[in-house]
């Protein structure tokens, strides 16, 4: 399939696999505000495992709608607040780099009895009993396709399709610098198990709402540029979702436009959730140069996430969070030293 050499090289995979195997009642979850390698492995694993013979369901922590450009998966199992006997079932999250973005429901880690963790960020905490973290996979879908053929799980169709929409994502059509020649070769082999790729691309990336893109038209108003171009920063204020009549999962993806900007080594969205007394100000962070490692400036607010892809919450004000990203992508900049993308004057 992928590669088989992955699963004898690192031992966590057999600790995973010795657990779904030994155990009959699972609770699989990922992070809130969901993207595709998040509920492309959730609905993988719930696939595998009910073929296995398991008693599973899936949840999802909080109450905001799901990204309309994933309404097209079979997701109507789908639970969002947690079931009543946490107690007898394993946790087994997907995609999840610490325990804080599995929403806020503190209590999950306190009911469930075992947790499984696997995961590809490289700053994953390992908040797991058993953790399964592969820091150079593409996407949670190739470390999961590695798990699945250790533990015996035919890819049908549905499972295929799943994962795929998990690698397709999180690799960005295959254009990020995580596009490896396994993550090309899974693809493949996905596609040659039943995953429909017509279908997924236009669920995914031809079925935007209006609402999306006046939203997406207020972040481009509200963009600046900073350090002479080389950072670009937006924000969505608590007006902007309710002036267009969008939730705030439709802010998923803008990020991906300031990004594009030419010159801009990292840029930043800053988005208020549509109710004003809702969470905290969540940051988005993007690198377009591989020397520069958002998740450290987004560990230093209590996020995390990929060397190019990360985000944190605060309760700093936007002009105040603007500061502080700033501040460290000139320190990241000046501790990388000239020779880089991000050295010179």
């Amino acid at each position: 399939m992928s590669s088989p050499q992955t699963a004898q090289q690192n031992p966590d995979f057999e600790a995973i696999a010795e657990e779904v195997h030994g155990r009959d009642r699972f609770l699989v979850s990922t992070h809130e505000n969901p993207d595709g390698d998040a509920l492309g492995s959730m609905l993988a694993v719930h696939l595998a495992l009910e073929q296995l013979g398991k008693d599973t369901e899936m949840y999802l922590s909080g109450d905001s709608p799901l990204p309309s450009e994933y309404r097209f998966m079979p997701l109507g199992g789908l639970r969002r607040a947690l079931p009543d006997d946490c107690g007898d079932r394993t946790l087994f999250a997907v995609d999840c780099a610490n325990e804080s973005r599995l929403g806020p429901d503190p209590e999950i880690l306190a009911q469930v009895p075992f947790v499984l963790n696997v995961d590809h960020h490289h700053d994953n905490t390992r908040f797991g009993n058993v953790n399964l973290v592969v820091p150079d996979a593409s996407s949670t879908g190739e470390v999961l396709a590695d798990l699945f053929e250790l533990l015996g799980v035919e890819i049908s169709p549905e499972i295929a399709e799943a994962l795929y929409i998990a690698v397709v994502t999180d690799t960005g059509r295959f254009q990020y610098t995580n596009t490896s020649p396994k993550a090309m070769r899974l693809a493949a082999f996905l596609i040659e198990r039943g995953a429909d790729v017509h279908k997924v691309f236009q669920g995914v990336y031809e079925s935007v709402e209006f609402a999306k893109l006046k939203l997406l038209a207020r972040a481009l108003e509200h963009a600046q540029v900073y350090e002479g171009g080389r950072v670009v920063v937006s924000y969505l204020a608590h007006d902007d979702f309710s002036d267009v009549s969008a939730p705030e999962p439709y802010a998923e993806g803008i990020i991906d436009y300031l990004r594009a900007v030419q010159g801009a080594d990292m840029s930043v969205l800053i988005r208020e959730p549509p109710r004003r007394d809702g969470p905290a100000r969540r940051v988005s962070l993007r690198a377009s140069v591989d020397e520069l490692d958002v998740s450290a400036i987004a560990r230093k607010s209590g996020g995390g996430g990929h060397r190019q892809a990360a985000g944190f919450s605060s309760e700093r004000s936007i002009g105040e969070i603007t500061d502080f990203v700033l501040d460290e992508f000139r320190r990241l900049r000046t501790t990388s030293g000239n020779g880089t993308g991000l050295g010179g004057a």
